[in-house]
């Protein structure tokens, strides 16, 4: 069956003539892809971005379609369609969620949420009390940035018990990477929610109900390996830790007469957002067109949901505990500085994905796994999958496979619950099997002190439940929707 798209003539490398061409330069792009990242060890925006120009112009395009002119006429050209399409949904997100995180983290939210739940749980339920706090205080901060943030108390409870460091660390890390998986405002779920335009606050639902049970069955994991598998805490990093924790604490210029942090308050700014974008989406489905379902999306409006709660957490975290208008702008600033290296990756996922599509590539991929009889959900968890574990990025794997199933659910017909569960596909395939070739893998092993080979045993695999947890319950879910 031939493309959709018609073959183009003005192609610098037009190498290829029908579906099996336009199947081989997909392949080809992927395992260069795949090689550049790996082997060449390239930086992963530039690889993808390469790539990208490599497959269109095998696959047809021509220069002007790639880069457009330089008189710059009205035409766009598919790399700045790329770039920029996925950019304007992100970019802002991100950015407020990132500043959101900084805040929280600085203002001591994680130690207050951790030992009030600690205090609450008890000494012999003292992992779940870590898990949970891993779960929600990973809402609004990444991945590693949690595991720096929180590891201070895993080495505490660890140090005050005498088990195990992997009975504490695991629940923990299970619950930062559920939310770095499956909610926003990760780049994760957020890039793939703009690549396939999905409404967030239907992914933040499906990341809710797919991640719960998910990350349930990883706690069940880290429970039985923790009590199998004894870790001692590494004494240099908990002095580390406290050397750590006094620095911070004297560059925030800290006094006893500075109002402490509650756990209301830390609670409320991170659920304010997630609860105006839910109320925004159930508004659309249950509410006619009124003023009030306008005000209510208005606020559940991702950018203003979270511009709302960054105000809150400056007001209520910052200028009501003393802190001035410049080192809240110095925290703001200071946190966005990782988050340029995320960004030049999701726009290359868009550029990559949008490549696909003009050069008829994406339609035959689709051809394609349509033929094969697949369901949808489960190809884009089995493709995330395979390139997550063979590059290691998480990001990468999910806007990469975005861009090969965004064909498959186009014009479909399918509704936002469902494309949401396909997104939380993606996202559990991309974090299946972390090792040697993941960063976070390195993390985990050195900020615990646990060896590579207990590393795999533990972190690895208690990711891979979390994966197929969550696939499951996505593939389940996807039935009824």
């Amino acid at each position: 069956m031939p493309p959709a798209a018609p073959p183009h003539t003005g192609g610098l490398l037009l190498l290829i003539d029908g579906t099996a061409g336009l199947l081989t330069v997909a392949a080809l792009g992927i395992a260069l892809l795949l090689f550049l990242i790996i082997k060449v060890r390239l930086q992963p925006f530039v690889a993808l971005l390469a790539v990208s120009i490599a497959v269109g112009l095998a696959a047809g395009l021509s220069v002007t379609e790639l880069f457009g002119t330089v008189q710059k006429s009205a035409a766009v050209s598919v790399i700045e369609t790329g770039m920029g399409g996925i950019l304007g949904h992100v970019a802002i997100i991100i950015g407020l969620g990132t500043m959101l995180g900084a805040i929280l983290e600085v203002s001591g939210g994680a130690e207050v949420l951790s030992s009030r739940l600690l205090g609450l749980f008890g000494e012999k339920r003292a992992p779940l009390a870590m898990g949970l706090t891993g779960l929600i205080f990973g809402i609004p901060v990444f991945f590693d940035v949690g595991i720096f943030v929180l590891a201070p108390i895993v080495y505490a409870a660890a140090k005050r018990s005498g088990k195990s460091i992997v009975l504490y660390a695991m629940p923990l890390l299970a619950g930062l990477s559920m939310t770095h998986a499956f909610l926003p405002p990760h780049p994760g779920p957020v890039a793939a929610a703009g690549l396939l335009d999905v409404s967030l606050g239907w992914v933040i639902l499906m990341g809710i109900v797919v991640g719960i049970p998910a990350v349930i069955a990883a706690w069940v994991y880290a429970s039985w390996i923790g009590k199998r598998l004894f870790v001692p805490v590494p004494e240099d990093m908990l002095e580390a830790a406290e050397d750590a924790k006094a620095a911070v604490a004297a560059e925030r210029k800290s006094t006893a007469t500075e109002a402490p942090v509650s756990l209301g308050t830390v609670l409320s700014i991170i659920g304010t957002p997630l609860v105006l974008i839910l109320a925004a989406t159930f508004s659309s489905i249950a509410l006619d067109e009124s003023t009030v379902r306008s005000v209510i999306e208005f606020f559940g409006n991702p950018f203003v949901a979270l511009t709302i709660a960054l105000v809150l957490a400056y007001l209520l975290l910052g200028v009501r505990r003393g802190w001035s208008r410049k080192s809240l702008e110095s925290v703001s600033t200071q946190s966005l500085k990782p988050v340029g290296n995320i960004l030049l990756v999701v726009g290359a996922g868009g550029v990559f994905g949008a490549v696909l599509k003009a050069s008829g590539v994406a339609q035959a991929l689709s051809d394609t796994f349509n033929d094969v009889g697949l369901p949808v959900i489960v190809l884009a968890y089995l493709i995330s999958l395979v390139l997550r574990v063979a590059q290691g990025s998480a990001t990468v794997a999910i806007v990469t496979t975005a861009g090969i199933v965004l064909p498959l659910v186009e014009g479909g017909g399918h509704s936002q619950a469902f494309l949401a569960l396909v997104i939380m596909a993606i996202s559990a395939g991309s974090i299946f099997a972390s090792h040697v070739n993941d960063g976070g893998f390195w993390i985990v092993s050195k900020y615990f002190g646990i060896s590579e080979r207990d590393t795999l045993k533990s972190w690895t695999v208690l990711e891979s439940v979390l994966s197929v947890a969550g696939f499951a319950v996505a593939a389940a879910l996807s039935l009824a929707v």
